[in-house]
Protein backbone atom coordinates (compact mmCIF):
# COMPACT_ATOMS: atom_id res chain seq x y z
CA UNK A 1 0.00 0.00 0.00
CA UNK A 2 1.49 3.43 -0.64
CA UNK A 3 2.74 5.51 1.77
CA UNK A 4 0.90 8.99 1.99
CA UNK A 5 0.95 11.61 4.20
CA UNK A 6 -1.47 13.76 5.52
CA UNK A 7 -1.39 17.65 5.12
CA UNK A 8 -1.34 17.17 8.93
CA UNK A 9 0.85 14.46 9.02
CA UNK A 10 -1.18 11.48 9.63
CA UNK A 11 0.39 8.53 7.46
CA UNK A 12 -2.52 7.60 5.94
CA UNK A 13 -2.39 4.08 5.42
CA UNK A 14 -2.04 3.79 9.00
CA UNK A 15 -5.02 5.10 9.34
CA UNK A 16 -8.45 3.22 10.00
CA UNK A 17 -10.49 4.62 7.34
CA UNK A 18 -7.93 4.96 4.67
CA UNK A 19 -7.06 1.11 5.43
CA UNK A 20 -11.47 0.31 5.61
CA UNK A 21 -11.47 1.77 1.85
CA UNK A 22 -8.51 0.55 0.39
CA UNK A 23 -9.59 -2.78 1.00
CA UNK A 24 -13.25 -2.54 0.85
CA UNK A 25 -13.16 -4.11 4.66
CA UNK A 26 -16.26 -3.39 6.17
CA UNK A 27 -15.08 -5.21 9.62
CA UNK A 28 -12.18 -2.56 9.84
CA UNK A 29 -15.35 0.25 9.05
CA UNK A 30 -17.48 -1.12 12.26
CA UNK A 31 -13.67 -1.48 14.22
CA UNK A 32 -12.96 2.32 13.58
CA UNK A 33 -16.49 3.77 14.00
CA UNK A 34 -16.66 2.31 17.37
CA UNK A 35 -12.94 2.95 18.14
CA UNK A 36 -13.34 6.86 17.01
CA UNK A 37 -16.87 7.12 18.44
CA UNK A 38 -15.32 6.03 21.95
CA UNK A 39 -11.96 8.57 20.97
CA UNK A 40 -13.69 11.77 20.11
CA UNK A 41 -17.54 11.17 22.12
CA UNK A 42 -19.65 11.13 18.78
CA UNK A 43 -21.35 8.80 16.94
CA UNK A 44 -19.56 7.94 14.03
CA UNK A 45 -21.29 4.97 12.00
CA UNK A 46 -19.81 1.84 10.01
CA UNK A 47 -20.69 3.99 6.83
CA UNK A 48 -18.67 7.35 7.82
CA UNK A 49 -15.51 5.50 7.72
CA UNK A 50 -14.48 5.79 4.02
CA UNK A 51 -11.43 7.98 2.48
CA UNK A 52 -9.02 7.83 -0.03
CA UNK A 53 -6.70 10.19 2.03
CA UNK A 54 -7.04 14.43 2.81
CA UNK A 55 -4.45 14.60 -0.10
CA UNK A 56 -6.51 13.40 -2.42
CA UNK A 57 -8.47 15.32 -5.11
CA UNK A 58 -11.20 12.59 -5.39
CA UNK A 59 -13.68 11.44 -2.85
CA UNK A 60 -14.62 9.35 -0.79
CA UNK A 61 -13.13 11.59 2.33
CA UNK A 62 -13.47 11.29 6.10
CA UNK A 63 -16.33 13.99 7.01
CA UNK A 64 -13.81 15.60 9.43
CA UNK A 65 -11.38 16.65 5.98
CA UNK A 66 -14.16 18.79 4.88
CA UNK A 67 -13.77 20.89 7.33
CA UNK A 68 -10.23 20.64 8.53
CA UNK A 69 -8.87 24.20 9.29
CA UNK A 70 -4.99 21.75 8.22
CA UNK A 71 -6.31 20.66 4.83
CA UNK A 72 -8.06 23.88 3.90
CA UNK A 73 -4.98 26.02 4.45
CA UNK A 74 -2.98 23.03 2.62
CA UNK A 75 -4.87 23.34 -0.15
CA UNK A 76 -4.84 27.05 -0.40
CA UNK A 77 -1.33 27.21 -0.25
CA UNK A 78 -1.10 24.08 -2.74
CA UNK A 79 0.89 22.23 -0.84
CA UNK A 80 1.26 18.58 -0.42
CA UNK A 81 1.27 18.49 3.02
CA UNK A 82 2.36 21.45 6.27
CA UNK A 83 6.40 20.04 5.65
CA UNK A 84 6.37 22.13 2.30
CA UNK A 85 4.61 25.23 3.56
CA UNK A 86 7.07 28.26 3.94
CA UNK A 87 5.07 29.25 7.45
CA UNK A 88 5.90 25.51 8.79
CA UNK A 89 5.64 25.53 12.41
CA UNK A 90 2.51 27.51 12.79
CA UNK A 91 -0.75 27.92 14.98
CA UNK A 92 -3.14 25.57 13.20
CA UNK A 93 -0.41 22.68 13.93
CA UNK A 94 0.32 23.40 17.84
CA UNK A 95 -2.85 21.96 19.39
CA UNK A 96 -2.81 19.16 16.63
CA UNK A 97 0.75 18.11 17.40
CA UNK A 98 0.01 17.97 21.50
CA UNK A 99 -2.67 15.01 20.24
CA UNK A 100 -0.62 13.25 17.53
CA UNK A 101 2.98 14.40 18.28
CA UNK A 102 3.77 11.41 15.88
CA UNK A 103 2.12 13.72 12.80
CA UNK A 104 5.16 16.12 13.71
CA UNK A 105 7.68 13.70 13.78
CA UNK A 106 6.15 12.66 10.11
CA UNK A 107 6.39 16.48 9.09
CA UNK A 108 9.57 17.10 10.63
CA UNK A 109 11.61 14.26 8.54
CA UNK A 110 9.84 15.71 5.24
CA UNK A 111 11.41 19.08 6.29
CA UNK A 112 14.83 18.09 7.04
CA UNK A 113 14.43 18.97 11.18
Amino acid sequence: MQSIIGCCGIKCHTCGAYMATKNNDDKKRKETARSWSKMYNSNIQPEDINCLGCTSENEPLFNHCHICDIRKCAREKRVVNCAYCDAYLCERLDAFFESVPDAKKNLDAIKGN
